[in-house]
């Protein structure tokens, strides 16, 4: 079966926010509204050795996705061709019971439509044999799109680049399939990120620092 997700190379990545405002542009989201967010990690270490990296992050593919687990209704749900974790809106009640399980706070409730909405990998491109919005504009070229299966995808070339760089978001038995590449030369690896949200210092409070 295959496993689509993306894969960022921290070490490339500037903090742009270009895959923030792509994301935001492509699927029409209000004011207020991130599917995918970018954090600040660090500074870590004293002065004067200091690092920091950037984190975008967005829903994690999880492939035991709890999200899905816990929908009373079944609207959480993994497309049967790509295993991309989706929600459908037509069988959406808004419970957020999928909010409150998973660990990324990568889900937002839309109060004027009274259903949960998120990342999906741009099905509406991806369906058509494009990448993702936030991949395609890239201005530095870092993120990656393609099936983990498939040694000659584009993520999985990516992983196989640096594999003593390749790091997930902490693992709470959901196994989030979304990867990151940070080589230590650059800075060392946080699973659970202290920093901020470059958007709102306390959207990501849970994320940063999980029970």
């Amino acid at each position: 079966m295959s496993r689509y997700a993306i894969v960022v190379d921290l070490d490339h990545c500037t903090g742009c926010k270009g895959c923030e405002i792509a994301c935001k542009n492509e699927n029409h989201l209000r004011l207020g509204e991130h599917w995918n967010r970018l954090m600040l990690c660090g500074p870590y270490g004293d002065f004067p050795n200091l690092s920091q990296y950037y984190l975008p992050f967005m829903c994690q593919q999880c492939e035991n996705a709890p999200c899905v687990e816990v929908c009373p209704t079944g609207a959480s749900y993994r497309d049967p061709d790509t295993n991309v974790v989706l929600i459908n809106q037509d069988a959406c009640i808004g419970c957020q019971l999928c909010m409150s399980a998973c660990p990324y706070g990568a889900r937002e409730y839309d109060e004027q439509e009274n259903v949960v909405k998120k990342c999906t990998l741009c099905k509406h491109l991806t369906d058509q044999g494009e990448k993702p919005f936030c991949v395609s504009v890239c201005s530095v070229q870092c993120r990656y799109y393609g099936d983990l299966d498939d040694p000659e995808s584009d993520a999985s070339k990516a992983l196989a680049a640096k594999p003593d760089a390749v790091h997930t978001l902490f693992d709470e038995g959901n196994k989030p399939a979304t990867a990151y590449l940070l080589s230590e030369k650059y800075c060392e690896w946080h699973d659970t990120p202290q920093g901020h949200d470059t958007n709102d210092n306390n959207a990501l409070a849970s994320f940063a620092n999980p029970a």
